[in-house]
């Protein structure tokens, strides 16, 4: 069905787009030819290059110079620059958030963390498939933790790095479940930032993601 020709129109294609190059359905490094895109997404000119430039600025399109545009590369060792620059981030964020972080900051942790527990990782018993519910929980609580840290910028820094990540999750392709516990891991960073003990709440958060940073490299490998 055709995208209708609304105001909205750059954001359902941006959508879209996004969820496809997320997914890996736009593979990495591929290139993204305008007439291509206007004849999938069944839309205009301008909505695509607006969808396209603000990809751009979500750091998961590349402009090409003179060339259009790609689909920003995947690497083993650009994954692992992103790991240590979003630890780093997020670790800053951590701690201004628990120095800074008010009852209200508290009561949406332990209401994400909830949340979060409460809905299955896999739509499936015996075999994983990923729940989408659960990705937009996990994300949410992740952005609860830093969300006091009083940054805008540091915020959408950590927001953009977060969604980068995902991808090599999802380019990995299935999850580690079940054997690894991760509502037990969110458990207990919710547990340490909540009673304010920053150093164990920064080592548990840097573990969280090295937990999940060495499956990934080896199976993108």
């Amino acid at each position: 069905m055709a995208i209708s020709k609304t105001p909205s129109q750059t954001s359902k294609v941006y959508i879209a787009l996004r969820q496809d190059i997320m997914s890996g359905a736009l593979a990495p490094g591929q290139k993204l030819k305008i007439e291509d895109l206007i004849r999938q997404y069944e839309a205009g000119n301008t909505p695509v290059r607006e969808a396209l430039s603000l990809l751009t600025s979500d750091a998961l399109v590349e402009r090409l110079d003179q060339r259009g545009f790609r689909v920003v590369p995947a690497s083993k060792q650009e994954f692992e620059e992103l790991l240590k620059t979003r630890i780093w981030l997020e670790q800053r964020a951590l701690a201004e958030s628990i120095r800074n972080g008010d009852e209200g900051w508290e009561q949406n942790i332990v209401s994400a963390q909830r949340s979060l527990a409460e809905t299955d990782r896999s739509l499936l018993a015996d075999h994983f498939v990923a729940n989408s519910e659960w990705e937009v929980l996990h994300k949410r609580f992740h952005m609860a933790l830093i969300q006091a840290c009083a940054s805008a910028p540091l915020l959408k820094f950590c927001n953009q790095l977060y969604d980068q990540n995902t991808r090599y999750r999802r380019l990995a392709g299935q999850s580690a479940y079940p054997t690894r516990k991760v509502n037990d891991e969110h458990e207990a960073i919710a547990a340490a930032v909540l009673s304010k003990n920053e150093a164990k709440s920064l080592t548990l958060l840097e573990d969280h993601y090295h937990n999940t940073a060495r499956w990934v490299a080896e199976r993108f490998s």
